[in-house]
């Protein structure tokens, strides 16, 4: 391809067909994750996310999965690339909320495609493991550090030149809890990046890597220009809003969030550098926790079906202070920054959008994704035991409609747990799954109703809950 073709803009009908080509590839990635996966927080909550990139890291396409993975991912990508050089066969392991991580369930797993001898993108995704370790089973406990909460993986090579690193696994698995689980998991994490590598070379070899590299590209400009024309629409100037988390579980008071949007032309910067103080529970988040909901919220603003790559992120700004909730020090402890801390962070900018477009932002929603983590001895296998899930709520009122009922929202995706499953799997018994009529509030259009979901515990275990806007 000359220098001209690569600058001459791709037609419509052209760039459209490689859209689909090129988001077909993550979708495809987490079709096969599902069906290979152990866990019934991966195989039926569908608690993943898949995504491509290009050859030197940069995000292509995503499937439409865990928005606080979405956009932390192309960080722990990033981190993966720059620590290690991968070759042919290799995949790199990562889950340090220090390095482009979120919290240590979320396990990222990054390869490298290869095209006759020449690097031609990168595939990764990330899932949450019911457990990696750490205090209690689940590893989402009230810990004051992140050592409490499970084994911390900078970028390591799990599999090098197609050949599975057994010790290296080993030494994972030693220190997870329900191993089996644990490596069935992984294994369908491996599977998922070889479907997506195989997908992304047939594509290669259909088309040429010079004109997928192009078609790349110009998606990415296609959405940044969509992105812009959304953020120009917006009034200029610095709107301000503050919120807060009940407490971080170890110590009383709130925990404040505050976020400054400052819109100047077609660039918007968040800046959220007046937050609180790091704290000394679990509700710290890292860097890669504010990008995400800001480009979450940024999404939830354009007209229709965008391409997610990274020309979203180029009109934005995320700006955070070292040694506070949003950008804190280790070895502060971080689990519940990515389920709890997160849907804070969007309630607050969307508190601040609401001054910039009256009639657009809807009510805050349930505000937590009530995260329910248990783990134990199962007396009828003799085996340990260790399962996680969200409980979702209400949806907030929008200024045209009423809240959906029980429901995710925001920065989760994900699907609840089939009671059928949850009772096969485990030594539990749903008594009671029902929507709290009457709890979204009323009005003009009432806020969307939450959810009681009762679980009797048939044998000893541990059990954690970790919710917020229960004050």
């Amino acid at each position: 391809m000359t220098r001209k073709e690569r600058r001459t803009p791709m037609d419509a009908v052209t760039l459209e067909v490689y859209r689909h080509l090129l988001a077909a590839i993550p979708e495809e990635m987490g079709a096969s994750l599902r069906r290979s996966a152990w866990s019934t927080n991966i195989k039926e909550r569908r608690d993943y996310s898949c995504a491509l990139f290009d050859g030197a890291g940069g995000l292509v396409a995503e499937a439409a999965h865990i928005p606080v993975h979405l956009g932390a991912m192309p960080l722990s990508v990033r981190a993966a690339v720059s620590k290690r050089s991968l070759g042919p066969g290799d995949v790199v392991l990562v889950n340090d909320p220090y390095a482009g991580g979120t919290h240590l369930p979320d396990l990222t797993v990054v390869a490298a495609v290869h095209h006759r001898g020449r690097r031609v993108g990168y595939v990764a995704n990330r899932a949450h493991h019911a457990d990696v370790g750490g205090a209690t089973p689940g590893s989402m406990g009230p810990s004051t550090e992140i050592h409490q909460e499970g084994l911390r993986i900078p970028p390591v090579f799990l599999v090098r030149g197609g050949r599975l690193g057994r010790d290296v696994l080993d030494l994972l698995l030693a220190n997870m809890r329900v191993r089996e689980e644990r490596e069935g998991d992984l294994r369908a994490q491996l599977a998922a990046l070889h479907t997506g590598a195989r997908r992304l070379r047939d594509l290669v070899r259909r088309r040429g890597a010079a004109e997928v590299a192009r078609a790349g590209r110009a998606l990415a400009d296609y959405s940044e220009g969509l992105a812009r024309r959304a953020i120009r629409a917006i009034r200029a100037g610095v709107y301000r809003f503050e919120d807060r988390l009940d407490d971080d579980g170890v110590e009383p008071g709130p925990v404040a969030i505050r976020v400054d949007v400052r819109v100047r032309g077609s660039t918007l910067e968040a800046d959220f550098r007046r937050s609180a103080p790091q704290c000394a529970g679990p509700l710290n988040a890292s860097p890669a926790i504010a990008l995400s909901a800001t480009l979450y919220v940024l999404r939830t603003l354009l007209d229709g079906p965008v391409p997610m790559n990274q020309g979203l992120i180029r009109p934005l700004r995320v700006l955070t202070r070292t040694g506070t909730v949003l950008d804190p020090r280790p070895p502060a402890a971080v689990a519940g920054g990515n389920v709890e801390t997160a849907q804070r962070v969007v309630d607050v900018l969307y508190g601040a959008l609401a001054q910039a477009l009256p009639g657009r932002i809807g009510a805050a929603s349930a505000g937590t994704m009530t995260n329910l983590a248990l783990g134990g001895m199962d007396p009828r296998t003799g085996r340990a035991w260790s399962y996680y899930e969200t409980v979702a709520g209400g949806m907030g009122a929008r200024p045209w409609a009423d809240g959906l009922d029980a429901v995710q929202t925001h920065m989760t995706n994900t699907l609840n747990t089939p009671v059928e499953a949850l009772e096969a799997a485990f030594p539990l018994r749903v008594r009671r799954y029902e929507v709290r009529r009457g709890s979204g509030g009323a009005g003009r259009y009432r806020g969307g109703d939450g959810i009681r979901r009762e679980v009797e515990i048939l044998a000893p275990c541990t059990a954690t809950v970790l919710a917020d806007r229960q004050r």
